[in-house]
């Protein structure tokens, strides 16, 4: 076994240890989140950093880096209120890494990286076209993170698309079926293959395999 202290870490080449403590996490989803400007240019880029904040309210957050050069996701949520995230699949894995290239402001990563808009009515920021989960969500909070200068935006979901067959019957989502990728460290995307799904925990009782609609 590897052993690495404080001091190793401070010394890494900065890259060398942004591999590193990323790949600490394990497996995180890969999700592009879309945006527009107000001059309506759409933007897409990925993130490994959305997490579910609560059912009621239907909260999601992500982070976001340190505004000290131009973010264009971050600008454009606190322009419009508005974002999507798109769950990213094996059909189009590629191109959402892509969108991680610095174009600039005027440049829309969907023309870049032949990735489809998408749009319902009531909702601003695009969806990817080829993502078979997604949702809009409207601006709630940004709070900031004095430790790393890092901000957690917070939106409330108020759309979802998804493949219907994907929803079982007690709202369990397959994402599995979705051909859902995740990412690990910076860099390498994963498929799954799922172990099971088990019952709910007691403590005077193990835990046994259940269906993918919730039956044993």
């Amino acid at each position: 076994m590897k052993y690495i202290n404080h001091d190793d870490l401070v010394n890494m080449a900065p890259r060398y240890r942004a591999q590193i403590i990323n790949s600490l996490s394990g497996f995180k989803s890969a999700n592009l989140i879309g945006t527009r400007n107000e001059k309506n240019i759409n933007n897409l880029a990925i993130f490994s950093s959305v997490f579910h904040l609560g059912a009621s309210p239907a909260l999601v957050g992500f982070i976001s880096r340190p505004d000290s050069v131009e973010r264009h996701t971050l600008k454009n949520i606190q322009q419009t209120k508005q974002f999507t995230i798109n769950q990213v699949s094996e059909n189009f894995w590629q191109a959402a890494h892509q969108t991680s290239a610095n174009y600039a402001d005027d440049e829309s990563e969907f023309q870049q990286t032949g990735l489809t808009t998408d749009f319902i009515e009531g909702v601003n920021a695009p969806f990817v076209k080829e993502s078979q989960l997604k949702y809009a969500l409207k601006l709630k909070e940004i709070v900031p993170i004095p430790l790393n200068n890092t901000l957690l935006v917070i939106g409330e979901i108020t759309d979802i698309i998804c493949e219907q067959a994907a929803i079982k019957t007690d709202g369990y989502i397959d994402i599995e079926s979705l051909n859902t990728v995740m990412v690990s460290g910076l860099d390498s995307y994963h498929t799954s293959q799922r172990l099971s799904r088990l019952s709910y925990a007691k403590p005077d009782k193990l835990p046994t395999k259940i269906s993918l609609d919730n039956e044993k």
